[in-house]
């Protein structure tokens, strides 16, 4: 498989994490966003949309959206599972999911603060922007966690592949965790995971120096 990803994209982060909680191979297939390259047309042909991650299946098929990858996953490969096998265990994994790829992060996709600051808003108030809807949004996550281990149990699964990177963008956008100490126990959880530091922004191949 080809993953085409970008280093501190959220999205493809979550993919990453995925296919290394799993144990699958995949070749890394770097976009330089900032570059423009899911404009050009060689990409395009992959994502219509311009936008990562994508992964290419082994017999050249294209699946693009991380939710539809994950999915993919879990699907085919479902010897390490990341939904447990009680369906309202499950469900609650994909109400955080949904949580943070639907309600969190499209609201501080760069295409969506390039808007802003086309509209006249300045970076302060895009700042502003970015932490008022990390902050609402995790405020809710930190309710639907447990007191112990990750997101939902002992083991991660999909709520932490998903929470995991939405804790690096708001560390990157300097939106503070105190308020958070479950959130901020899974994260620390995820740092000594071999996965979880696999997928790293920081271990990537495109990743600057």
């Amino acid at each position: 498989m080809q993953l085409y990803t970008y280093y501190r994209s959220t999205s493809s982060y979550r993919v990453r994490i995925a296919l290394a909680l799993k144990g699958l191979a995949y070749a890394s297939m770097p976009v330089n966003l900032l570059a423009g390259e899911q404009r050009q047309p060689a990409y395009l042909a992959i994502d219509p949309q311009g936008r990562v991650p994508a992964l290419a299946l082994e017999d050249g098929q294209i699946l693009i959206q991380s939710a539809a990858i994950i999915e993919y996953l879990e699907e085919c490969y479902p010897q390490v599972p990341l939904l447990a096998a009680d369906p309202v265990l499950r469900a609650r994994a994909r109400g955080i999911a949904a949580l943070i790829g639907c309600d969190i992060h499209p609201l501080h996709n760069v295409s969506v603060l390039n808007r802003l600051r086309t509209q006249g808003h300045d970076e302060a108030q895009v700042q502003e922007w970015i932490a008022a809807w990390i902050s609402q949004g995790l405020a809710a996550v930190e309710t639907l966690i447990g007191d112990h281990g990750y997101c939902l149990g002992a083991q991660p699964g999909l709520a932490d592949v998903y929470l995991v990177p939405q804790v690096y963008a708001a560390e990157r956008f300097k939106v503070s965790l105190a308020a958070w100490p479950r959130i901020s126990r899974v994260a620390a959880l995820a740092t000594g995971h071999p996965a979880f530091a696999q997928a790293h922004p920081a271990c990537q191949p495109d990743t600057p120096p």
